[in-house]
Order: structure tokens, then sequence, then C-alpha cells
């Protein structure tokens, strides 16, 4: 209550409204959007450039995983290794698709959302961008001097109704000769001409993210019919390049069993080098090359040459060197004296002295199945322990030791078993460590019995080394990658395209100039001249000033400025 005794809610010289009236008690009501209203809200969010931006950071985020983990399409004996050396943390990463980062639901569901909103961000901005460039420059301010960029000039002259507008056909004509679109806009004793350019910059932006979505598009269909396979070749032997042939493939999801170019390579000889004793880095292997014929689908041949980051083209396909060991020539007997493996074998190097580790599995011709854990040192020393090394990576002295497993070797189960892996879980050892005999060591050309009286092992004899310090019946073998992906060169196209649209959106300067003409009572004309640039453009007020200097010299050559006031120098 005030003095007058009237209540303040129902003072009729106050609005209903005003602070401390009383208020109905009434809830906001809003509209209900409804699932379409929800849908429309969803997707101007999800086509929203914020959004854009913040799952293109995702992907990046997302592929990390890829970097740190083995992946099978690109390291599958790296997975495997990985299970090995963590068996308790494989399955947890594993279920969580971290050894298939790029093919995994969540990196998809990324690179969808993604692929969609900048479709959505696009096309509007497609459609405004060519509104615009059909629209004539804004016209003339009529008070340029607010302008930051703003100059002015007073020319003296006899006839100012004729020298303004032929000032401002000059002016037009300096602008369009920069580059600037530009039009006219005369009024009274004013004349005037407003001129605009950076148009590439808009460009050279939706340039950017159109080819950015033709890498996501390529990508993805490119994915579906590329494949990247494994194969380990020995020395004199070949390979076919069909499905069945390889060791281990990748392959997309449109690639058939018959989409492969069925071309033959031959691994002719691999050379080597190794830095010789006394020179740092001895024992450290050089250059390696392999050296194949390739028996291409049309029946003609070739040679080539496979080295480290300089892979072999072979009808569509990139040859890849990955890795290279030894591969000792192996011949088990028998009781009977009846040969039952006669082969190379493939050892894993183990350390860059080329100390390797091999895997011999025999599975027929004995009383039961055998498997053998060897050891090649190619230049062997003896350590003071007692224990065998690798001096060396060349063949100098080479010693093969072998420790004898017998039982299943779980081949006939049906379950996949790597050839370079010998389960001896279940496995009887007869030599070796932590037994009454010792393991087999042999040199080239040696024999030994095997435990049990269960036969012979030989390590084939060798001829004399050749130039570089290879025996013959050690052979090397090559292990390649084969990868093919049509996609490549399309997606380099839109990667330079990117670049491109990148580098216009970052240079190119997007401004408006005027240029106005007054004709004064008395005998001079009044010249404006203005800048006005969108977004930061530092070299602005330059413009500006090499635009007046250029209009003066096309007026009247080098005559000076009289009269002359500037504003935003």
């Amino acid at each position: 209550m005030d003095r007058t005794g009237t209540s303040a809610a129902t003072d009729p010289r106050r609005p209903s409204d005003h602070i401390g009236a009383e208020q109905p008690d009434t809830d906001i009501a809003q509209p209900k959007l409804g699932p379409m209203g929800w849908l429309r809200w969803g997707w101007r969010q999800l086509t929203s450039m914020r959004v854009a931006l913040i799952l293109l950071l995702a992907l990046a985020i997302a592929a990390i995983p890829g970097s740190i983990f083995p992946q099978r399409g690109a390291d599958p004996n790296g997975v495997v290794q990985y299970r090995q050396n963590n068996p308790e943390l494989f399955p947890i990463l594993d279920g969580l698709s971290l050894f298939d980062v790029y093919s995994s639901p969540w990196f998809s569901a990324i690179y969808l959302l993604l692929f969609i909103s900048l479709i959505g961000c696009v096309l509007p901005r497609i459609k405004h961008h060519a509104k615009a460039l059909r629209t004539q420059p804004p016209r003339t301010p009529a008070r340029l001097s607010r302008l930051d960029d703003h100059r002015s000039v007073q020319r003296e002259t006899t006839d100012p109704e004729t020298e303004a507008p032929a000032a401002i056909d000059v002016a037009e004509k300096q602008l369009k000769s920069l580059g600037y679109r530009v039009a006219r806009y005369d009024r009274g004793n004013t004349w005037s001409v407003s001129a605009e350019r950076g148009y590439w910059r808009e460009t050279g932006n939706l340039i950017f993210h159109i080819a950015l979505v033709g890498v996501l598009i390529t990508v993805g269909i490119g994915s579906g019919y590329a494949y990247t396979g494994q194969k380990v070749v020995i020395e004199g032997s070949s390979y076919v390049n069909t499905l069945i042939d390889y060791n281990s493939i990748d392959r997309g999801r449109l690639v058939a069993d018959d989409a492969f170019n069925p071309y033959a390579i031959t691994l002719d000889s691999f050379d080597v080098t190794y830095e010789d004793f006394g020179q740092p880095g001895a024992g450290q292997a050089g250059n390696f090359a392999a050296n194949v014929s390739v028996q291409h689908t049309d029946g003609s041949t070739s040679d080539g040459k496979i080295q480290v980051n300089h892979p072999l083209h072979v009808e569509g396909d990139s040859v890849y060197l990955l890795g290279n060991g030894y591969a000792p020539t192996i011949t088990v007997r028998n009781a009977e004296g009846v040969a039952v493996l006669s082969q190379p074998v493939e050892f894993l190097p183990q350390d860059s002295a080329m100390t390797s580790l091999g895997v011999v599995k025999i599975t027929d011709g004995m009383p039961e199945q055998l498997g053998m854990i060897g050891f090649l040192y190619p230049t062997v020393v003896e350590l003071d322990s007692g224990a065998y090394a690798s001096a060396h990576g060349a063949l100098n002295l080479p010693l093969l030791t072998l420790d004898v497993y017998q039982g299943d070797l779980g081949i006939d189960g049906g379950r996949p078993v790597s050839v370079f892996e010998l389960d001896t879980d279940g496995l009887d050892k007869l030599n070796g460590r932590g037994t009454d005999v010792a393991s087999i060591e042999l040199q080239p050309g040696e024999t030994a019995d095997l435990p049990n009286g269960l036969g012979t092992v030989t390590f084939e004899d060798a001829s004399p080394a050749d130039a570089n310090g290879t025996l013959e019946s050690v052979k090397r073998y090559v292990s390649l990658q084969i990868h093919h992906d049509a996609s490549a060169v399309w997606v380099l196209v839109f990667s330079m395209l990117a670049l491109g649209g990148l580098g216009l959106a970052l240079f190119v300067p997007r401004r408006r100039m005027w240029v106005k003409a007054t004709a004064s009572d008395s005998d001079s004309i009044h010249l404006e001249y203005a800048g006005l640039a969108r977004g930061e453009d530092p070299t602005l007020a330059a413009a500006v000033d090499d635009l007046v200097r250029g209009h003066e010299r096309l007026l009247d050559g080098t005559a000076p400025q009289r009269g002359t006031s500037v504003k935003g120098a």
C-alpha cells in the first residue's frame, strides 16, 4: 500500500506487468516439435559447420588406434604376434575392432556422418554462391567517409560536369583491368563505380569441401574393390596372382574370386649387401633388391626389380618388398631311409645379425607326426655361456640347430595353423634343453640321427659361395605384399583439388572498392576512394592507395595532387 491507500498491484497508473504486480501463475506454452520438427532440428544440427568440424576432428582421433595397433589388412603377422604376446588383452581389443579400425562399425559411423554433414553444408552454399555470382556489386554508399579505408582528392578543372563522369569511366576501366566486377551508379551531379572481387575465395572454399567429399566417396567405394595380399617367395620359385596362391589376403567386399589378373612372378635372385667386420654397423644389411621375372597375362615376359620403397607395378597391382630371410634346404628320412621331407624351409630373422627361427613339420611317413624348432646362425659364434649367436648377417659360418618334438601337431583338426609356429603343448620333446639328449647341430652338408632311431636329418650340402658370400643351397626368400587399389589415382586427384581450393580460400582476398566523383559548384571535382574487406585483409589500405595513385596517373600522368585529404591511411 502507498500513502494514498492504493494497492500497487491495482494502481491504474502502472502497467499490469510492472515489477511487484501480481501476475497470474501460468506456464510458458511452447509449441511441440513433433517427429518432423525433431527431424528438421537434427538435420540442421548435423549439417552445421560446427558439427562438421567436430566430426572431422573425431575422424582424426578415431584413426589414431590404426597407427598404434597392427591392422589385419596391412600387417596380419603383427596381429598374430600381438595375440601371442598379449593373450588376455587381445580378445578385449579385438572385440573393439582395434585390429580392424578402418572397417569397424564405429569408424564407419563417423565416416558416414561426416559425409552427410559435408554434403548438407556444401549444397546450400553452392546455391548461395551461384546466386551471388549473378548479382551486381552493391550500390555505392552515400557516405564513403565512414569507412576506415577512405581517401579523398580535390581536383581542379574547368568543366566539372564533363570531367567527373570521365574520371569514373577511367576508374571503371582501371578496376576491370585489376580483375574486379564493376557496376555504375550515377545520380544527379554524382557519378560512381562499385567494384568487387575475391569470389574465388568462396569458390576455393567450396572446391575444398567438394574435393573432401570426393575423397570420402572414392575411398568408400574404392575400398570395396581393393585387396592387399602377402606372399612368401623362395629363390627360384614363382607365384601366380590368384586367390588360392596367397599366404594371406584382405580383400574388399566387392572383390570376386576371379577378379585377379593371373600374372606370374618368379624370384630369380635376391641381392643384399652387409657391412664388413671392422666397419661401423658391421653385419648390418645395406641395400635390398629382389630380381624377378614377370609373365604377363598376354603371354609376354619382362624383368623387374623390387626394392624397399620402390614397388614393382604389374597390371594394376603394386608389389612391395616387406622382408627377407634364409631358407635352408632340409631333408628328413625315416628309419627305412625314405625321404619324407626335402625342401627349403623359411626361417624368420630374429635380430639384425639374421639369427633366424624356423619350424619344420612332418605329418606323414613317420610313426607319429614330428615337429622341429630350429635356429639358423649365419655366422655362428659361441658365447661365454655356451649359447650360440650370430655375429654377422652373411653366411660366413652357418650353423643349424634343431629340437625335435613328437605328437599331434594339430594340423588335422581343421583349425588354421601358421607355418612359422609350433604349439608344443601336448607334444613330447625328444632332445634339447630339458632332456637328456643334446640338440642337433648341423653345418652345410652334414647329417645327424634323429632321436629314438626315427631316421636322419640333413642340412643339404652347399656349393662354394658366390661373389656375395652366399651359399647356393641356403636360399633366400622374400616377403611380398601385393596391393591393388584402382581408386588411388582419384584420391590423388581430389587431394590435389582440395589443396588448390584451400590455397584459394586462404590467399585470395575478398574486397569491395568504390570510386565516386562529385562535380562542385566551383571549378573542381571531388574524388573519393574507399575499400571494404570481408574478413581480415591487412593489404586493403595499400590496395586503396594503389588505386588512388593508379587512377591519378591515368587521369593526368604524374601531376601533383592539390587539396588532398586522407582518412584511414
